[in-house]
């Protein structure tokens, strides 16, 4: 079943007065959304009762909550024992997003450093899958998803992700369509781009894995080097827009799981989109 929401707390939930996540669960639902991606951005620094309350919430109100595992995950890393931190990093994230009700877990691939692309990607691909081999212990149903990246020294193009997936049942992508957008300079100009994005997928990992992948969607500035910063749907400039991408789901029938990173209205700015796919 396709899934729209927010990543974290619009401003406007702030401005109303509310103050943990907890509470997001009413507002969201309030809204006619029907999922949530909670950022452990800076570390999994979340307690049992804490995530289990949080849990609680969004299994009263039916809101989907998926995670974000810390941004500095790097598996094309060349130190050992910083590999095993990333490891780490992700495993946390999977276990406490299972308190809090959550199957999907997403990642960053990797950055470059001083390697040349091949040897990063490489590296990264080796450890992906000595990842999820540290992860065979784990006894319940998760979904973890490595991300398109948006700037040129980052590892996580479309082709590189869809590779990535090809490891594990368990991995599946996620395509951050506003870093798509700015890794090739504006690359996406509408519905034929997202099409072949979406071909390309089935074509290499087959329906499932494209029918139920995990997407991030904003307007992102970028420059020279890729992505700068995100914007609101009002920017006009930057792009994507999501009409190509709705009318692509509508034809196919795609059921994504879809969350809006816009800065500060990310709860509006999703709501636009699910009216876009009513629309179409």
């Amino acid at each position: 079943m396709l899934k729209i929401g927010p990543s974290g707390n619009s401003l406007s939930f702030y401005e109303e007065g509310y103050s943990h996540t907890r509470d997001a669960a009413a507002w969201v639902s309030a809204r006619g959304l029907d999922c949530y991606e909670y950022s452990f951005g800076r570390g999994v620094n979340i307690g049992d009762s804490a995530a289990r309350e949080i849990g609680a919430a969004f299994e009263n109100y039916g809101i989907e909550i998926s995670v974000h595992a810390p941004y500095y995950t790097n598996f094309a890393n060349p130190d050992d024992e910083m590999i095993a931190k990333s490891f780490g990093y992700v495993r946390q994230s999977i276990i406490a997003g299972h308190k809090m009700g959550g199957i999907r877990t997403v990642f960053h691939p990797a950055s470059c450093g001083k390697m040349p692309r091949r040897e990063a990607v490489e590296r990264c691909e080796t450890n992906i899958a000595k990842l999820m081999e540290t992860l065979s212990d784990i006894p319940f149903e998760f979904i973890l998803c490595p991300e398109t990246m948006g700037k040129f020294n980052q590892i996580g193009t479309v082709e590189e992700v869809v590779e990535f997936c090809k490891i594990h049942p368990a991995l599946y992508p996620c395509f951050d369509f506003g870093h798509i957008n700015s890794y090739l300079l504006g690359g996406i100009k509408g519905y034929d781009d997202y099409k072949r994005i979406i071909d390309y997928t089935a074509d290499n990992l087959g329906d499932k894995k494209t029918y139920n992948m995990h997407v991030h969607f904003s307007k992102i500035m970028y420059g020279a080097k890729g992505e700068l910063k995100h914007l609101t749907f009002a920017d006009d400039k930057y792009g994507p827009e999501f009409e190509g991408f709705a009318k692509l789901i509508k034809e196919y029938d795609l059921t994504p799981y879809i969350v809006c990173e816009s800065d500060g209205t990310q709860a509006e700015d999703a709501l636009q989109m699910k009216k876009m796919l009513q629309n179409c």
